[in-house]
């Protein structure tokens, strides 16, 4: 059983971790006011591809370099591809809070999925929990009013995307080294950005542009490498609630540079995607430590 220290720090990995990613799209979605999509995506990841050459080099990482053409790995990372560029479609014309808050769902699609593509046992409590859970995103959404639109859609689409990416994730051999398919989903995110830039125009960014591009990359990095840790230091059921405190952060951010004030559907949406995830997690934290009691405890006679 993991330790509570051990617990504790997953926490606070975790926690740094949604900092960190929420800043990353905080200043990319400052830069996009000028910059165009498709430049972001190319020079931010050409950016982070640097970094993690020279992390590569120095841990002898590149060596593995055949695992990168693992199937697995690929998949993954046309799960990585696709959510970056549906979130970052949604994220550059969305308040940041109500991108976020759609954001709080990919648990339960990860539940609903487990069940569907991996066999595993989820009983009427947690689909009932998944389906009030889209009830509450519905509320962020709001289809039919004006509120709905299509980056709603792509916001959603882009959570399908990482419920994909993590599935996957969870099938890799224990071997593959991780930075080396942060390696390779750089690469690809910085691809793909070629192609979204296709009829654009990159204006030149200037000093205070390159220098937002150079944080967004470095919070980009800081946010796998804290997310990764989080789930080695603590146990999954016990770190895994604490991925809502991204949507605190999101609604300050917003509100302190956009002067974006969530609506009370998007509040009352928020709060139930959120308990609906803790009873989920908690449940299977539950299941979990009376497994645990039954392996522990003598059978009767």
């Amino acid at each position: 059983m993991t330790s509570f220290a051990n617990n504790a720090r997953g926490i606070i990995m975790m926690t740094l971790s949604n900092l960190v990613f929420i800043f990353n799209d905080t200043l990319i979605k400052i830069a996009a006011e000028r910059l165009a999509v498709g430049q972001i995506l190319v020079l931010r990841g050409a950016m982070a591809l640097v970094v993690i050459g020279i992390l590569l080099y120095a841990t002898g990482g590149y060596r593995a370099w055949r695992m990168a053409l693992n199937r697995l790995v690929a998949w993954r990372t046309v799960g990585e591809v696709g959510a970056a560029v549906l979130y970052l479609y949604a994220l550059f014309r969305m308040p940041i809070a109500n991108v976020s808050a759609i954001g709080q769902v990919v648990p339960l699609m990860t539940t609903a999925a487990a069940a569907i593509f991996l066999g595993e046992a989820v009983g009427w409590r947690r689909w009932t929990a998944v389906g009030i859970g889209f009830i509450g995103v519905m509320l962020i959404m709001r289809p039919g009013v004006a509120g709905f639109d299509i980056y709603s859609v792509a916001a959603l689409a882009s959570m399908g995307f990482i419920t994909m990416r993590d599935l996957v994730t969870r099938r890799f051999e224990p071997g593959i080294p991780t930075l080396l398919v942060i390696a390779v989903t750089a690469a690809a995110v910085m691809l793909s950005g070629l192609v979204v830039a296709a009829g654009e125009t990159w204006p030149a960014p200037t000093g205070t542009e390159w220098l937002m591009l150079l944080g967004a990359s470095t919070m980009l990095l800081a946010g796998y490498g804290t997310s990764i840790l989080a789930m080695r230091y603590g146990e999954m059921s016990v770190v895994a609630p604490f991925r809502y405190s991204g949507i605190v952060f999101a609604i300050i951010i917003g509100y302190v540079i956009w002067s974006d004030v969530p609506d009370i559907f998007t509040i009352a949406g928020t709060l139930i995607v959120v308990a609906t995830g803790i009873y989920t997690f908690n449940r299977e934290r539950r299941i979990a430590q009376a497994k645990r009691a039954e392996i522990v405890s003598p059978s009767s006679a």
